[in-house]
């Protein structure tokens, strides 16, 4: 009998275990509705650590012969503007020539040396995660390194701590026109990088070859937006172990690990539950309208023309914004550099289009800090520059336009050259947006300025 009894509590207490198991099971387990709520939120968060990767992955591979790219912790010194045949990053900017390096300082500190110069001239610096460490503007030799490197710089080396063992530096130089190039190029020429262990021995330091892989001959937020979920968490999860997130974000990645997101997991797709694919590409559809929708309570108002505010460069917790910033122009620099006021649209409201002829009328030219400068550039509906028979894609403060007799500016706007072409800005044929950038802007004068105005042509 009591030999019965034993297997009989045996036998409930078996039981009893698998029904609490069963039970904290279904507690630890998110439905289906919750998992895509978090897999949206995850997707967004990761966004743009997995879209500098990919930026990355294309910039540097090259084996020394494709031309526009350079292996990892080597610059690439552009040698000309950006023109309509330009696919890198959406928006780009056509009044610098950029030189651009990807950092490894996973093993050692990286050195770069900013030289002196006569004009509008920055190093912008930044991680992983698109937030930017530091803007150098100032000659002098730069430590760029982890906070946890632990050693003795050289005399005259300022350290500069990046939270990420990838590191995205962006040089800019101002351009007057082509016969300025060899001025630029002067300039770059001046511009030194290299590791620690080679600083002060330039001259017999060489830098290793890189290598070349067809299959990341791609354009890179197609890439990204083409991945499936695995690939997609995967990737950022791998990418998080050498890119740590920011302990603000400790909140949310303690909820992303119940769909295994975070540094060094496996994502698990069978999660997702059925029509997993279906769901993916719905989501991806509506990503744009989501990001922007959250950015409108970033945006500045400048007349008929919007900016993207604070805490753009420096994001904090900002996770959607940063997303919608990597979209629309990865790589962008805090306010205090650069503004990038934008309209899509005339002084009434209706939306810009090449079948129509513009004037774009400015009372007063845009204020900027001394070695400022500003532009007015147009793009497609793809965010890209406009081809065009003259290659022009912007105006700026050193373009030869012809002022007013009173001292304003009229720029015309149309897709068909007008019977003047000095103050034309060719468009598409479909419709088009404008991007006025002011580096260095007069944050002062720049409350009481007023902002240009587009007006359709009357027939």
């Amino acid at each position: 009998m009591k030999k019965i009894l034993v297997i009989l509590l045996a036998v409930l207490t078996m039981l009893s275990f698998g029904v609490l198991s069963a039970s904290a099971a279904e507690k630890t387990q998110p439905d289906t509705d919750d998992v895509w709520k978090m897999v949206s939120e995850a997707y967004i968060y990761a966004f743009p650590l997995v879209l500098t990767d990919a930026t990355k992955t294309l910039s540097t591979n090259t084996d020394g012969t494709v031309a526009g790219r350079a292996p990892v912790n080597q610059f690439n010194h552009a040698k000309k503007l950006a023109d309509a045949s330009f696919r890198l990053v959406v928006t780009p900017n056509v009044d610098t020539v950029y030189s651009q390096a990807w950092l490894d300082i996973s093993r050692e500190p990286m050195i770069y040396v900013l030289p002196e110069t006569d004009r509008f001239c920055n190093l912008q610096i930044l991680d992983a995660w698109t937030n930017t460490a530091a803007v150098l503007d100032k000659a002098g030799a730069y430590a760029i390194t982890r906070p946890d490197w632990e050693g003795r710089l050289p005399d005259g080396v300022t350290r500069v701590d990046v939270p990420t063992a990838t590191v995205w530096l962006i040089a800019r130089v101002v351009l007057s026109g082509e016969e300025d190039l060899p001025n630029v190029y002067a300039i770059q020429k001046q511009m030194q990088l290299l590791p620690l262990s080679a600083y002060g021995q330039e001259e017999t330091y060489t830098a290793p070859g890189g290598t070349y892989a067809k299959e990341n001959d791609f354009v890179p937020v197609n890439k990204t937006l083409s991945m499936t979920p695995t690939e997609f968490f995967n990737t950022a999860n791998t990418l998080m172990q050498d890119n740590p997130p920011a302990d603000a974000d400790k909140e949310l990645l303690k909820k992303l690990s119940s769909i295994n997101v975070g540094a060094g997991m496996t994502f698990d797709a069978s999660l997702l539950g059925d029509h997993a694919a279906e769901h993916w590409k719905q989501m991806l559809q509506g990503l744009r309208t989501t990001l922007v929708t959250d950015g409108v309570k970033y945006a500045q108002k400048l007349g008929q023309w919007n900016y993207y505010g604070k805490p753009i460069g420096d994001f904090g917790t900002a996770y959607t914004y940063r997303a919608m910033v990597a979209l629309a122009g990865l790589g962008a620099n805090p306010v205090e550099v650069a503004i990038y006021p934008k309209t899509g649209v005339d002084e009434n409201g209706a939306p810009l289009s090449g079948e129509k002829t513009y004037t774009l009328h400015f009372e007063s030219l845009p204020p900027t800090l001394e070695r400022g400068f500003w532009s007015v550039t147009a793009y497609g509906e793809d965010d890209f520059l406009i081809d065009n028979p003259i290659h022009r894609y912007c105006f700026n403060d050193r373009s030869a336009f012809e002022l007013n007799e009173d001292g304003t500016l009229d720029i015309i706007l149309s897709k068909e050259a007008p019977e003047d072409t000095a103050n034309w800005l060719p468009v598409s044929d479909r419709r088009f947006h404008l991007f006025m950038r002011i580096y260095l802007p007069d944050m002062t004068t720049l409350n009481t300025w007023q902002p240009p105005v587009i007006r359709e042509n009357s027939l």
